[in-house]
């Protein structure tokens, strides 16, 4: 049984119980630095494809792989694998569904205090001896409290009601958008209310993504999007870069459109020094805060997606169904 490792190996073999591997598993190591050629030379007869959630499996790499039965994102995200391919071939693609919920809720409210109490440009300041003067023109401009703060939630899946379910020990008002409104029980569990997305846009102060990257939600956050928003508006991205236009996002930050946004994600990842977010004049910048794409993947996280990754590679290698899968090999 052979598995091809598309991700960080020190990863598998940091959070991997030795006693869940089946014991005739040959890997194949490919890292995270990998082409199409990569795999269909070294991988060609793999039975399973671990990969990470940013990474892609072409239909070319599934198209070469004859005996593949099973490709396993390492994460939530699967939206840079195949599903088509996947799915005329046979194979099943699974995901560790709401695994990091609760670390993603984490991380975004960290995300909307630190972009609320100006922490990156507080901290410059204090580094650069100007202390003091920090502290009197952060107290005229004044400092608000999430407690104050209206607060949008982009998508309702289970990161958007971990979140909700956080935001409500401060007090906050809560808001959602999807497509198809939640059931009334729903609502008042979470204590949530639903709004158009446009209306979400024009009421609320922070306004936090949570929702798949699909074609519908590309670059929702647009200029558009951004011109009905608030002045004072701070955006939370802890989903996928791709939801928001980053021109635009510049755009608002240099204009001071919007008061700030907090970015666990950028696109394309692995981020480039040419990325405009990056390169920002210091009074837009300060505004910005920014964290590795770390929202998910706390030490908890990955002991729980290595045991469900292992479960299925065990379920799949005996013929059974494994847990989460994403793509409908049935129907296609």
């Amino acid at each position: 049984m052979k598995l091809a490792v598309l991700t960080s190996e020190e990863r598998v073999r940091a959070y991997t119980d030795p006693a869940m591997i089946p014991p005739e598993t040959e890997f194949i190591q490919l890292g995270q630095d990998y082409t199409e050629e990569d795999v269909i030379r070294k991988a060609h007869d793999a039975d399973f494809i671990l990969v990470d959630a940013i990474l892609p499996v072409t239909k070319k790499m599934i198209d070469s792989m004859p005996h593949l039965r099973m490709i396993h994102s390492e994460g939530v995200a699967y939206n840079k694998i195949d599903l088509k391919a996947a799915s005329e071939a046979g194979v099943f693609v699974c995901n560790n569904k709401a695994v990091n919920a609760g670390a993603v809720a984490e991380h975004a409210v960290l995300l909307m205090l630190s972009v609320l109490r100006r922490l990156r440009e507080g901290d410059r300041l204090v580094r650069e001896g100007h202390q003091i003067d920090a502290k009197s023109r952060f107290i005229l401009e004044g400092i608000p409290e999430l407690e104050s703060c209206h607060v949008g939630l982009v998508g309702f899946g289970m990161i958007a009601k971990e979140t909700a379910r956080r935001l409500s020990a401060f007090g906050c008002r809560i808001s959602y958008y999807k497509p198809n409104r939640a059931p009334e029980d729903i609502e008042k569990e979470f204590g949530v209310e639903w709004l158009p997305f446009e209306e979400l846009c024009r009421q609320c102060d922070i306004i936090s993504l949570h929702t798949p990257v699909l074609p519908e939600t590309t670059h929702m956050i647009n200029e558009k999007a951004i011109s009905l928003m608030k002045n004072n508006v701070v955006i939370i991205n802890t989903a996928r870069g791709d939801l928001i236009d980053q021109e635009a996002l510049c755009s608002a930050l240099k204009a001071g459109k919007i008061a700030g946004a907090g970015l666990d994600t950028l696109t394309p990842e692995p981020v480039t020094p040419e990325n405009p977010l990056l390169n920002l004049p210091e009074d837009a910048a300060d505004r910005i805060i920014f964290s590795p794409h770390v929202a998910g993947t706390t030490k908890n996280v990955f002991e729980k997606i290595y045991r469900t990754i292992w479960t299925n590679i065990r379920k799949a290698g005996s013929g059974e169904r494994p847990d989460n899968i994403v793509n409908d090999i049935w129907k296609i």
